[in-house]
């Protein structure tokens, strides 16, 4: 029977795990030594190595960690109330939201998880096409006319190339907010979505090509 960890123990992981996603995030993963994570994380090598056995366990840890949030974000947000647009603009300014609360991790995801072990990166990977899938939900119950037409992948792709990559240009200093930047993403996409054709009424094949729309992580919407 394994033994319960402390609440203590918990919670110093928690706190090496922010200080190592914001030394990734700075000198990306390859950069960092073990010696500059326990400089970074104000603790000796040794006790480090308690906390994780290797760097490579701990950038799975910060990836994983950072999902599961989103994950409860989708979670959140399905459990509420709202009309299929509303829904998916409750989702876009929480992920938002997100993104400015974490933004350490979030580049740690989108730009060091190729560095994880192919064990550890299927796992990331898993998790991040859930996301990707219940973004394609609920696009297509806001816009039924994509519901299992080939256009719903690059479409609910095109929308995480409109929030993944703000961290390359949105800063915390900057005459816009994230919280306002997720209005003007879910106005644009929102506003047009409708607009948009289903390939599946003009060419063959189309609904089968379509069924899924997570085939690519998240990361990789560039």
């Amino acid at each position: 029977m394994s033994r319960t960890r402390s609440p203590a123990f918990e919670q110093q992981r928690d706190a090496i795990r922010a200080s190592a996603a914001r030394l990734f995030a700075r000198d990306g993963y390859p950069v960092a030594s073990i010696a500059e994570l326990a400089r970074a994380c104000g603790v000796s090598k040794a006790l480090l190595y308690h906390y994780y056995r290797d760097k490579e366990q701990l950038l799975f840890d910060i990836a994983d960690r950072y999902l599961d949030g989103l994950l409860a974000i989708v979670a959140e947000v399905d459990a509420l109330p709202l009309a299929p647009a509303a829904k998916l603009r409750a989702l876009i300014d929480r992920f938002m939201a997100a993104y400015e609360d974490a933004a350490a991790y979030h580049r740690v995801l989108v730009q060091d998880v190729k560095y994880l072990k192919s064990t550890h990166r299927n796992l990331v990977n898993a998790k991040q096409r859930r996301v990707v899938q219940a973004y394609a939900d609920a696009i297509a119950a806001a816009a039924p006319q994509l519901a299992g037409d080939a256009l719903l992948k690059p479409v609910t792709m095109t929308l995480f190339g409109m929030i993944n990559w703000t961290f390359t240009w949105l800063k915390d200093d900057g005459p816009v907010r994230h919280g306002q930047m997720a209005r003007v993403v879910a106005d644009l996409f929102l506003r047009g979505v409708g607009a948009v054709r289903p390939l599946a009424s003009g060419r063959g094949g189309g609904a089968r090509r379509g069924a899924r729309a997570a085939d690519r992580p998240l990361r990789e919407v560039a």
